[in-house]
C-alpha cells in the first residue's frame, strides 16, 4: 500500500469511526484515550502497518507510522507527545530484544495494552547520558539493579521500561535492559510540573533483579542503543509534533481578534521551515541513511518554532495565558521544556558547532 492510498483509507476510516476524546483531560483520561486509540487502530489493522511481519506487523514503509500519527495528530485523537513514544521504544525492542521476546512485547504496546517508558536521564546526568550512573551488576542468571531515574514520562502507568544502566567504565560500560515495572524494589514517584500534569516521574531501583534474558543487546550495547533511537525520536516523533502544531497555529488565526500578520507569518515561517527539515529526515531515514548529529539541528528548529509559536498565542490572545487557566496557559508553560527535554538547546548548538561545522571546543 503507497503512501497516497494508506492516508486515503485511514481518513476514510476515522470519519466513520468517532475516537475523540471525552471532556476530561486529566492525563489519567489521555493516558486511557491513548490506549482506545491504539487498540481501535490495530484491530482495524491501520497501527499494524509499517511495522514488520515478526512482530505481527503488515509490513510496508515507516512513512506509514508518520502518516498514521500525523491524522491522530491533527484530529486530537491523541496527545502525540504520548502517541509517539511507540516511535521511539517499539523500533528499540525489535532492533535489540531477542526475537521472541520483541514478538511477544512489541504488539502489546502497539495495541494499547500496555504503556512502556524510558529510563535514560537521572539526577546527574540529564543530556550527557555518559554519565549514567545507575548500576547493574551480575547475579548468577540475572542481574540486580541499583540507582535512580528521573524525567521519566509516564512510568507511573507504565508496564515495562527500557532501561540504560553502567555495568563499566565509559561509553562501553553502559547496557540496556527490559525491565518489568512490577519488579520488587521499584519505587515511582510522579513529579509535578509548573504546567500542572504529572507526566515525569522519578523512579527508584533498589536491588531490582532482571533476568539475563530481558538484556537488550549485549553487555556495552548501551550507548549504541540509544543513538540508534535518536533518529526515531527526531523523524517520526518530530513529524507528528509538527502537525499537531499547526492545528494549534489555526486555532490562533481562529480565535485573534489583533491583526498582527508580521507574527503570525513569523510563527507559521519557523514551523515551515522545521516541517520541511523533518520532511528530509524521514525521506533519508526511509532510504536507508545513517542520522547521527545532524538531527540535532531538527531538535534546535522544533524547539524555536514550538516557543515562538506560544509566544504568539499569548501576544495575540489577551488574556487567554495569564487570567484563563485552560488548555492555552498548559500549553504554554509546558512549551517553555522545549528547549530542556530531550537534550538542552545549548547542548545541541554544541553539537552542531563541533561535529557538523568543526569548530571545536572553543
Amino acid at each position: 500500500m503507497d503512501i497516497t492510498e494508506f492516508r486515503a483509507g485511514v481518513q476514510s476510516w476515522l470519519d466513520e469511526n468517532d475516537l475523540s476524546p471525552g471532556p476530561d483531560h486529566s492525563l489519567d483520561a489521555q493516558v486511557a484515550q491513548l490506549a482506545r486509540v491504539r487498540r481501535a487502530l490495530y484491530d482495524a489493522g491501520w497501527m499494524r502497518y509499517g511495522w514488520p511481519a515478526e512482530i505481527g506487523g503488515l509490513g510496508g514503509p515507516a512513512a506509514l507510522r508518520a502518516v498514521l500519527g500525523e491524522e491522530v495528530a491533527t484530529r486530537d485523537l491523541a496527545e502525540p507527545g504520548l502517541y509517539s513514544m511507540v516511535e521511539v521504544l517499539a523500533p528499540t525492542m525489535i532492533s535489540y530484544a531477542r526475537g521472541d521476546l520483541a514478538a511477544r512485547m512489541v504488539p502489546r504496546l502497539l495495541n494499547g495494552d500496555e504503556q512502556w517508558c524510558q529510563g535514560f536521564s537521572e539526577p546527574g546526568s540529564g543530556s550527557d547520558l555518559a554519565s549514567l550512573s545507575t548500576k547493574a551488576v551480575p547475579d548468577g542468571d540475572n542481574w540486580r539493579v541499583t540507582g535512580q531515574k528521573v524525567w521519566t514520562s509516564l512510568a507511573q502507568y507504565s508496564s515495562r521500561c527500557v532501561l540504560l544502566t553502567r555495568t563499566g567504565p565509559g561509553h562501553a560500560g553502559i547496557t540496556a535492559f527490559f525491565v518489568d515495572m512490577d519488579s520488587p524494589g521499584i519505587t515511582v514517584r510522579p513529579l509535578r510540573t509548573m504546567h500542572g500534569v504529572d507526566e515525569f516521574a522519578e523512579v527508584y531501583f533498589d536491588d531490582v533483579v532482571v533476568p539475563a534474558d530481558r538484556m537488550l543487546g549485549e553487555p556495552g550495547d548501551g550507548w549504541q542503543l540509544a543513538m540508534d533511537l535518536l533518529p526515531y525520536e527526531r523523524s517520526t516523533c518530530f513529524w507528528h509534533r509538527i502537525a499537531y502544531l499547526f492545528t494549534r497555529l489555526d486555532r490562533v488565526l481562529e480565535q485573534t481578534t489583533i491583526g498582527d500578520d508580521a507574527e503570525l507569518g513569523a510563527a507559521y515561517l519557523d514551523l515551515h521551515t522545521v516541517r520541511c527539515r523533518s520532511r528530509e529526515t524521514q525521506r533519508r531515514l526511509a532510504s536507508g541513511q545513517a542520522l547521527g548529529p545532524d538531527t540535532s539541528v531538527d531538535k534546535v528548529l522544533l524547539a524555536t518554532a514550538e516557543q515562538h509559536l506560544f509566544d504568539t498565542a499569548r501576544d495575540l490572545l489577551p488574556g487567554a495565558i495569564e487570567l484563563a487557566p485552560g488548555e492555552w496557559r498548559t500549553e504554554y508553560l509546558f512549551s517553555r521544556a522545549a528547549t530542556i527535554y530531550g537534550g538542552t538547546a545549548e547542548i545541541q548548538r554544541n553539537i552542531i558547532a563541533r561535529r557538523l561545522l568543526g569548530l571545536g571546543k572553543e
